[in-house]
């Protein structure tokens, strides 16, 4: 006679009866809902984990890309009339067309630089003054955004471009005064006296990073160049390039286009510290996580176990009608890993759902906490992101499957080993 094909189709119909067959009967065990929800709520945790974690790093890598330079170009071969090292570009129209012959460079600005004191309505922050053409501020995405802006981007020569947070701070609005005072000011013969000057504010950003809100404003770049005292100079060159996550392969044509004295800045080099610490942090979680699907896929083997002792007898009358080790394995592994699969099924539904309704979540259990959950200033970002990418659910899948079917090979092993005759020694 010949031998059935592995799973063959009565061998899912006894597995079948068994998983269905109620727990007098020696069907289902307690253990096996157990490590259903077990597993259902560790691939949920991870799915959950997974999506915030790369939900956080775009959204934080999106406010970068979108509100500062890939890459900025100082100078350091420059002197003042004292002998001092000064950073300025002389040459920067020059030095920005060379730049800008650079494959794959969409846009260079010359920027001019500096921190001052913003007072209005009583009330004063520190903040940093980032002097830029009208036409450059217009390409930034997260600072000339229509829909989290307020006022008129066209009007910008006449005044200055502020942050929300900073907005907020002087308790100002489209159309108020701001006053901006600058500690290198005015050279008299009594020495520099701080330099004071009230600026209209024509457009307020919000670029979704708490620090860029709170401690920038934009100021036309030739009045930056009045106000400090950067006649006929500029601080830096901000470059913006194609591929912003290769950024390293541009520092070495931006250096050759600008010739020697220069140093090359990447917003990796700026924000490579918590770049790395997150990736860390990710790692650290996905193990821990992964320990939690493990100790879930556990309870499988206990629940198994209970189900092979309590069917011993079929097992051995099984046996004795010419069910081979192998078939009686292939039905308690069916058994076992359907616990697996049904679960780890469940908790992608569910890791999914979260991530897709996150914001709703997050204002249910912000509210349930009085407010307060999320604090920006902190995390740097306004709220908790969420991105589902395909990768991260099917690492998630195969971990919960993989571990589901591994555990599950040594009960059905010992199903597939008992003795029909000391099965049915005592029956």
């Amino acid at each position: 006679m010949r031998n059935p094909p592995p799973f063959a189709p009565f061998e899912w119909m006894i597995a079948w009866r068994y998983l269905r067959a109620r727990r007098a009967e020696g069907g289902v065990s307690v253990m096996t809902w157990i490590s259903l929800v077990g597993i259902t709520l560790a691939v949920f945790a991870l799915i959950a984990t997974l999506a915030v974690r790369s939900g956080f790093r775009a959204e934080f890598v999106d406010t970068i890309l979108g509100s500062n330079a890939h890459l900025t170009v100082y100078s350091t071969t420059r002197t003042d009339e004292a002998g001092n090292p000064d950073r300025t570009i002389a040459d920067y129209e020059g030095m920005a067309q060379q730049v800008e012959r650079v494959p794959f460079i969409q846009r260079v600005a010359p920027l001019v630089k500096g921190q001052v004191m913003a007072t209005a309505n009583g009330n004063n922050a520190g903040v940093e003054v980032f002097g830029i053409a009208p036409d450059d501020l217009k390409a930034i995405p997260r600072i000339a955004d229509p829909e989290t802006g307020r006022g008129d981007l066209d009007r910008f020569e006449e005044g200055v471009a502020i942050g929300s947070g900073v907005a907020m701070m002087l308790g100002v609005g489209v159309g108020d005064d701001v006053k901006l005072i600058s500690p290198n000011g005015v050279k008299t013969a009594f020495g520099v006296s701080p330099r004071v000057k009230s600026y209209k504010v024509t457009w307020i950003f919000t670029a979704g990073r708490y620090d860029i809100d709170r401690t920038r404003i934009y100021m036309p770049f030739a009045e930056a160049q009045l106000y400090f005292n950067r006649e006929g100079v500029a601080d830096e060159l901000e470059v913006i390039v194609s591929d912003p996550e290769e950024v390293e392969t541009f520092i070495q044509p931006v250096s050759e286009a600008v010739g020697p004295g220069a140093l090359i800045w990447t917003w990796q080099d700026a924000s490579g510290g918590f770049l790395r610490a997150l990736e860390i942090e990710d790692n650290v979680m996905f193990v821990i996580l992964s320990v939690l699907v493990l100790i879930a896929t556990m309870n499988i083997v206990s629940g198994l176990i209970m189900l092979v002792k309590n069917k011993g007898r079929d097992i051995g009358i099984l046996r004795t009608m010419g069910l081979t080790e192998g078939s009686v394995m292939r039905v308690f592994f069916i058994c076992g890993s359907f616990t697996g699969i049904i679960g780890t099924a469940m908790g992608v539904i569910l890791g999914c759902l979260f991530a897709i309704y996150i914001d709703p979540i997050f204002a249910f259990v912000n509210y349930v906490a009085g407010g307060g959950v999320w604090d920006p200033s902190i995390r740097g970002i306004y709220a908790l992101p969420a991105k589902l990418q395909m990768a991260d659910v099917m690492s998630a899948v195969l971990l919960s499957l993989g571990l589901s079917f591994i555990v599950t090979i040594f009960p059905a092993r010992r199903a597939a080993r008992m003795n029909p005759v000391e099965a049915l020694r005592y029956e």
